[in-house]
């Protein structure tokens, strides 16, 4: 990545931290924590790996990206909109009364190719769209995003031993490993370790990645599939809350407000951040 990209996500991923906290804010939601882990892996994503673009939402050789953990959506939307793929005066509206942009991504937002909000979704329908791909002759990779509470689900790993055992290298799941959920630390709800060598045992090859360093993030999604004839697995260390003091680590904001004060100070941090 050249000096130029490499700005160019971390202006974006900083423009996307600053959104998400004034969208919870006016749409008096939650979910911020996991919205902020995620900042920086979008615009990489969409920038630098995915062959799609706003002129490109219908063509049927696009890659295809499913937020399963779609409680964080409003990074996502952020991103989008910064693209282009939707006005981003959408954005001053989320989770407001008759605003087009709900608190749990919807398909009917330009862009956003799956609905997703209850967890343990995404990975099965990216493992339809991974396997149509391949009998149809398509060359479109599957990219599907998924959490620590994602994978607390048994239709998740459902998914992982079936795209493994059918050999679906045009599919890589991401995941969003901040090792928080809703009530606390991941490791004392369902410990997901030992989490590559176990993905590995059902087919898959995975790798761990600096989920919050632009060029890491490229590093590890650039070389697709990991292994010819194997589904990929790219699991990010990410902070939950991250770039904001007083949510980082702290499961609470899974769920925690904004007062006016809050708002002012996490902006102010996000803004003197490198």
């Amino acid at each position: 990545m050249d000096a130029n990209a490499l700005k160019r996500c971390r202006e974006l991923a900083k423009t996307i931290r600053r959104h998400c906290l004034q969208m919870v804010y006016k749409g008096k939601s939650g979910h911020i924590g996991s919205m902020l882990s995620t900042a920086d892996i979008y615009p990489v994503l969409y920038t630098r790996i995915l062959n799609v673009s706003p002129e490109r939402m219908k063509d049927p050789a696009r890659d295809r990206f499913l937020l399963s953990k779609g409680h964080g959506g409003a990074a996502l939307l952020a991103c989008l909109a910064e693209l282009g793929y939707f006005p981003k005066e959408w954005l001053d509206q989320y989770y407001c009364d008759n605003g087009k942009l709900s608190g749990h991504i919807s398909h009917h937002v330009p862009g956003v190719e799956f609905s997703s909000g209850s967890l343990g979704h995404g990975l099965p329908v990216a493992c339809g769209m991974a396997m149509a791909a391949k009998q149809s002759g398509g060359t479109q990779r599957i990219f599907c995003m998924s959490s620590d509470g994602d994978l607390n689900e048994g239709s998740t790993w459902e998914a992982i031993m079936l795209a493994g055992q059918h050999h679906w290298d045009n599919l890589t799941m991401l995941v969003d490993y901040n090792r928080l959920q809703a009530l606390g630390s991941s490791k004392d709800i369902i410990d997901l370790e030992p989490l590559c060598p176990k993905l590995e045992m059902f087919g898959w090859r995975a790798m761990e990645a600096d989920g919050h360093d632009p060029q890491a993030i490229e590093a590890a999604l650039s070389t697709l599939p990991l292994e010819a004839g194997r589904p990929s697995a790219v699991i990010f260390r990410t902070v939950k809350g991250k770039g904001v003091s007083f949510m980082e680590n702290d499961y609470k904001w899974h769920y925690g407000g904004l007062t006016a004060e809050l708002l002012e100070q996490a902006l102010r941090e996000v803004e003197a951040a490198q």
